[in-house]
């Protein structure tokens, strides 16, 4: 059987392998990027159709190469953000091969390789990109019986309002797509109810600057590791409609009906946490400690910037916020689905090596494994809080790269001979 060999085999053509492939070109290292599907694949067809990203194109990108849409503040398209990564392939000649899935990776006996089972053949790489990301297998937690008579799906599956069966909908998770999908829901007509977990709820924009730009120049964007009890902690923010500071008490008033953390399900049932005031609060505190930063920083550096009273003022409390529904029957409800927004975990089942702990997560120092020769790219907090986000994973790409041409300068030292 003929195998293939490779220096740099790099797992996923997604932003992570993308830039991967980038700084390997720069380094002179040949490679080669396996794709199961298209580029960029997750963001044409496991996000709804109206998604645009969070952060506007000014700052959502990778350094060499602008949105194509002459607004830089504008938020783009996930289709146009595809489109974006298939042009940087072309921009940057990457050695992406689509279409072929990455079934087996183990080291090669007595060897410093790895040897690669694929759906196209094998390989054998000297070094492992795992460029697969944090947000591979859709995470349903198992309080819904499969056979219980409501449909359940995940948000990767939501598309649009016209996909659901007619009737309310339950949203469970309040990170940014639970948030701007209960919205989306809400406009089209729906009766939504959602349940809010703790978060973190920054402005969209305060004193004519995006919050993007407040955590750059506040240093928020470098912190190395999340706060103390906060690693769960999603953030609630969206770029629909032109980007607006997500509110949930605005929420509230359209229509939506607020309930706290889903905790059991019984009989047609969903009982819910007496936690909603609190995670309220926390998010209105995290949103408020952001302006005051900001505040601070401006007269700090004496910045001429607008004074904006409107991101402080707080629509008044609804009844389901001062009165929370502790339990709701779905069917007396009106409830016909039941959307869970509740995140992803991620599949390494392909990787047999030895670098996971007990759950199956990677043990890596800023991506490098303890396995020699594995590295790991697209992980949330990898090195610092904007790792998973386009422009971060880039430079988490060029750390990377740049390890593995120190290895190839190793191994190409030869000593001189007149040395002792």
């Amino acid at each position: 059987m003929v195998v293939e060999k490779v220096d740099t085999l790099v797992v996923g053509a997604g932003q992570a392998g993308i830039a991967a492939s980038e700084h390997l070109t720069n380094h002179g290292i040949q490679h080669v990027v396996l794709e199961r599907d298209r580029i960029a694949e997750k963001w044409r067809s496991a996000r709804w159709d109206s998604l645009v990203s969070n952060g506007p194109a000014w700052h959502d990108r990778f350094p060499s190469r602008n949105f194509d849409d002459p607004n830089h503040d504008a938020f783009i398209s996930k289709e146009d953000v595809a489109s974006y990564f298939v042009d940087y392939v072309g921009q940057i000649k990457a050695p992406v091969r689509c279409g072929i899935n990455v079934e087996h990776v183990t080291r090669i006996p007595g060897g410093t390789g790895f040897h690669v089972t694929t759906s196209a053949g094998n390989f054998e790489a000297c070094h492992i990109i795992a460029a697969t990301g944090a947000f591979q297998d859709p995470v349903i937690p198992p309080l819904i019986p499969k056979c219980a008579p409501i449909n359940q799906m995940h948000s990767n599956e939501y598309r649009n309002p016209e996909q659901l069966p007619e009737g309310a909908v339950l949203v469970i998770g309040a990170g940014s797509s639970g948030a701007q999908i209960s919205e989306e829901l809400m406009n089209s007509g729906r009766k939504v109810y959602l349940s809010v977990g703790a978060h973190d709820r920054p402005p969209r924009r305060y004193r004519g600057r995006d919050f993007v730009w407040w955590l750059g120049v506040l240093g928020k964007w470098d912190m190395q590791t999340p706060a103390l009890g906060s690693e769960h902690v999603t953030i609630a923010v969206s770029g629909a409609d032109g980007g607006k500071t997500v509110d949930f008490r605005r929420f509230a008033f359209g229509g939506i009906h607020l309930v706290g953390m889903a905790e059991k399900y019984e009989k047609n049932t969903f009982y819910f946490a007496d936690d909603l005031e609190k995670n309220i609060k926390k998010g209105d505190i995290n949103h408020l400690g952001l302006l005051d930063e900001a505040d601070a920083y401006v007269k700090s550096h004496n910045l001429n910037l607008p004074i904006d009273l409107e991101e402080r003022k707080r629509w008044p409390d609804p009844d389901c916020l001062t009165s929370p529904t502790r339990k709701l029957n779905l069917s007396k409800a009106g409830i016909t689905t039941v959307l869970w927004a509740t995140g992803y975990k991620v599949d390494y089942s392909w990787l047999d090596v030895n670098t996971f702990d007990e759950l199956g997560k990677p043990l890596h120092q800023r991506g490098v494994s303890q396995e020699p020769g594995i590295y790991f790219l697209g992980l949330p907090w990898q090195s610092r809080r904007g790792s998973s986000f386009i422009w971060g994973v880039w430079h988490d790409a060029k750390f990377i790269c740049d390890q593995i041409a120190i290895q190839h300068t190793y191994r190409s030292y030869k000593p001189n001979r007149n040395s002792a």
